[in-house]
This record gives structure tokens, sequence and C-alpha cells, in this order.
């Protein structure tokens, strides 16, 4: 149950399933970034629990690394968000791309 205050949501249900509200969401002044805050700041604004412009501010984000959260979120959930998962991704992408590059140049060759 979604329950509303001035047109928005004073709790949602969190990417792991716990109840969040704006107090129950990261302090203004975390440092360490794990999967899981990163995903429930981005489920805060999903929903409309906080603003972008909130979160920006309060967690001193710039839209650039928002936006990667949430696309790393919607590439693999909650486990892109790691970031080794982000590492190991950009590897993998590299090596498609050299792949298809090599392939390519081979097929150009005959």
């Amino acid at each position: 149950m979604i329950e509303y205050h001035n047109s928005r949501p004073a709790r949602i249900v969190g990417p792991s399933h716990e109840i969040l509200t704006r107090e129950s969401l990261p302090p203004a002044d975390t440092t360490r970034w794990v999967a899981s805050r990163k995903a429930q700041v981005v489920a805060a604004v999903e929903t409309g629990l906080m603003t972008i412009d909130e979160v920006m501010r309060r967690y001193r984000l710039s839209l650039e690394e928002f936006y990667s959260w949430q696309h790393a979120i919607d590439r693999a959930g909650v486990p892109g968000l790691r970031v080794a998962w982000s590492q190991q991704d950009r590897v993998a992408r590299r090596h498609s791309r050299e792949a298809v590059s090599s392939r390519l140049r081979e097929l150009v060759a005959v």
C-alpha cells in the first residue's frame, strides 16, 4: 500500500522489498555507495518519493552519475551497480568490439 502526502508517496517499497521513506533513505553525508544504497536512491526518484533535483542536491551527485546508476539497473538490476560488475562489463564490451573489428578486417581483406 502506498501512502501519499502532498501528491507524493510518503513511503515506497524499495528494491529489496523494504519500506522506504525519505528518512530511511541513505544519509546525505553518505560517502560509501554500495549497490543497495544506489538502488534505493534510484527507486526513490523513479517512484516519486524524491525528485531528481532533490537527490542531486542531497547527495551532491551529478546528473550523469545518477543516470549511470539508472542505466546500470536497467541493464543488469541491482548487481549492475556493483563496481566489479561494471568493470567486468566494460572489459566484455571492449572484447566484443575488438572481435567485431577483427572479423570486419578479415572480411574486408578477402
